[in-house]
């Protein structure tokens, strides 16, 4: 089956990826020269584990190209992939979803089913709908169909080749046998409903998700008051299989491209419809604070950071992607500046992204023991594996003053009692801590 993508951003190309090791040939289109450049020459533009590996594999069923014309003209299903970002007053910014559109409806010269991989609010399927048939060219016939995502950024390409489920909004017969044609290769469970109730899935599943990170964070605050350990807390919840145990490691909130978009875009849409969605208001609201929560734990041993060499490990939302949206780094380190503290950060896959907001303003290194050296107080924002595997000893003899605060619960307590080091987690009794 010939596929078309348009996008090549974590959705877009991902997808596109892994319609190829399903067999399909496929062409992604974009409008940044830049990253077509890279593509064609095996190279992605995003850091995400086993994408390069598969691109090779299958380099003779991927093209890449800006000509969006003639990649649309002759397709037999054209996925939309474009990202959906949020307006300041929090819902989904759809002018690249409505671009695409557009632009297939001008260039399709044979019938052919439209897919929205995007994420977009309730309805938005519809909408398309009538926007495409209103700007075709060619006397075709099309039909929208709404196939929502569920990877995650750093296990994107296993999410989509060994996926829970396979979510299908369809109007028609003859489009859900489409999309069986395209699918039925990956072996994976479908749902098929209506595009309304496969938007909200989406929505549903991300927004759920978020509220177990906030719910357990909010736990694990008090765990700190009443002196439990919230990782025992969480584990016992977790044994429970009506709760089950995905995202209840408590830390310092969620960001990435999707959970702080789609909260705020949910929360819009339900305001919008004159309804308040409460349980989502809340979750964003404990997620904002809780970004916040290593500052105020710094405050306990120095109360300004004028001066301080501060050493900052992590930078991206999460390990194993360069995303560095809504990444807690890009909330505390602001402030730390602001104060006048010297950071030097550790990064190997966020350095280059984060240069290009502080390019002068910190320094970066090129070791966690170059990092170290000196510093006065040592913040980590992302569970890197080169974070949870270092030697705590050595933050003892390149520190200052090792005092360790910790927004991942990256070491084991026990361990850390054995050392000099303040370290300061999430949910846990502070180790050493001053008298």
């Amino acid at each position: 089956m010939k596929i078309v993508v348009a996008g090549t951003g974590y959705v877009g190309l991902v997808t596109a990826v892994c319609m190829s090791e399903a067999g399909h040939t496929v062409t992604c289109v974009d409008v940044v020269k830049e990253k077509i450049d890279m593509l064609n020459k095996g190279k992605s533009p995003i850091f995400e584990p086993g994408l390069e590996e598969l691109m090779t594999k299958n380099k003779s069923l991927l093209t890449y190209t800006l000509d969006a014309k003639s990649a649309y003209k002759d397709a037999d299903v054209i996925f939309i992939g474009v990202g959906t970002p949020e307006k300041k007053d929090g819902s989904a910014n759809l002018k690249y979803v409505y671009d695409v559109a557009k632009e297939i409806a001008e260039s399709i010269q044979k019938d052919c089913v439209i897919v929205v991989k995007s994420t977009v609010p309730i309805g938005t399927n519809k909408k398309i709908e009538k926007y495409i048939k209103e700007n075709l060219k060619n006397n075709v016939k099309v039909d929208i169909v709404s196939n929502p995502e569920f990877l995650s950024q750093g296990t994107a390409v296993r999410d989509t080749l060994h996926a829970q489920r396979i979510v299908i909004g369809v109007q028609n017969k003859h489009a859900e046998k489409i999309m069986r044609e395209v699918y039925d290769a990956f072996g994976l469970p479908y749902v098929i409903t209506d595009r309304e109730s496969a938007e909200m899935i989406k929505y549903a599943s991300n927004d759920f998700l978020a509220l177990k990170i906030s719910y357990i964070n909010e736990i694990a605050n008090l765990c700190e008051i009443v002196c439990a350990n919230i990782q025992d807390v969480a584990k016992g919840m977790g044994m429970d299989s009506r709760i089950g145990n995905k995202f209840l490691q408590a830390g310092i909130g969620y960001g990435g491209s999707c959970f702080p978009k789609d909260t705020k875009a949910l929360s819009w849409l339900a305001n919008f419809n004159d309804y308040e969605i409460k349980t989502i208001k809340a979750a964003i609201e404990v997620n904002e604070n809780q970004k916040l929560k290593l500052i105020k734990k710094a405050r306990k041993y120095y109360e300004s950071f004028e001066g301080l060499n501060i050493a900052i490990l992590g930078l991206t939302f999460k390990p194993n992607t360069d995303d560095l949206r809504e990444a807690p780094s890009l909330t505390n380190i602001p402030i730390l500046l602001d104060e006048g503290a010297n950071i030097k950060a550790y990064d190997p896959i966020g350095e280059k992204n984060f240069k290009k907001i502080y390019p002068n303003e910190i320094t970066y290194c090129k070791s966690v023991e170059e990092t170290l050296e000196d510093a006065n107080l040592c913040f980590i924002f992302t569970e890197w594996d080169f974070v949870k595997n270092f030697d705590i000893k050595k933050y003892e003899k390149l520190m200052r003053k090792p005092i360790v605060i910790d927004g991942r619960n990256c070491y084991n307590l026990e361990e850390m009692k054995k050392t000099s080091i303040i370290y300061d987690s999430i949910g846990r009794r502070t180790i050493n801590k001053e008298r």
